[in-house]
């Protein structure tokens, strides 16, 4: 859980879970390179299918959305669009991720965004039995807490967006 003794500097979304008053664990690697999801979950010792990256789209009608999806699979943009009710959806420009979330790629957690965008969770989350993973914005951070909790936070939907 997180713990007001950790000397972590904050990201935002730590920040709002704590001011949610929800539980998550705090999670480490080092960050100095880049590194794929699925390296990720192997350096902290996680199961690939729990741990999962935070995608950011904009639909045909402009509006942005959030997916999130486990680190070994791929967004499906034909079913995240049907998820959000847009004719098509495109992955946002990692040089636009700063700006409008707050985050960079590789750092994006769907807490504490600049703003709320609809958010979508992968239905494979039901299969994570205890707790799933996504970035703690910032590289080298991650944030373990209850889908229940994740789901709250983000007033996220459970969706089949993954292939």
């Amino acid at each position: 859980m997180g713990s007001k003794k950790d000397k972590v500097e904050k990201t935002n979304a730590m920040r709002l879970l704590d001011a949610s008053d929800i539980a998550y664990v705090h999670h480490t690697y080092d960050g100095e390179r880049a590194l794929s999801g699925v390296e990720v979950a192997s350096i902290l010792g996680q199961d690939p299918d729990s741990v999962f990256k935070t995608l950011v789209a904009q639909g045909k009608s402009g509006e942005h959305y959030v997916f999130m999806v486990p680190v070994a699979m791929e967004l499906d943009l034909k079913k995240a669009a049907a998820a959000a009710g847009e004719k098509s959806i495109a992955m946002v420009r990692s040089r636009e991720l700063l700006p409008l979330t707050g985050y960079i790629h590789g750092g994006c957690s769907p807490l504490g965004m600049k703003k709320h965008f609809p958010t979508f969770i992968d239905e494979t989350a039901f299969l994570s039995e205890d707790a799933i993973m996504c970035s703690g914005g910032r590289i080298g951070d991650q944030i373990e807490l209850s889908l229940a909790d994740l789901v709250a936070a983000c007033d996220a939907c459970i969706a089949d967006i993954s292939c």
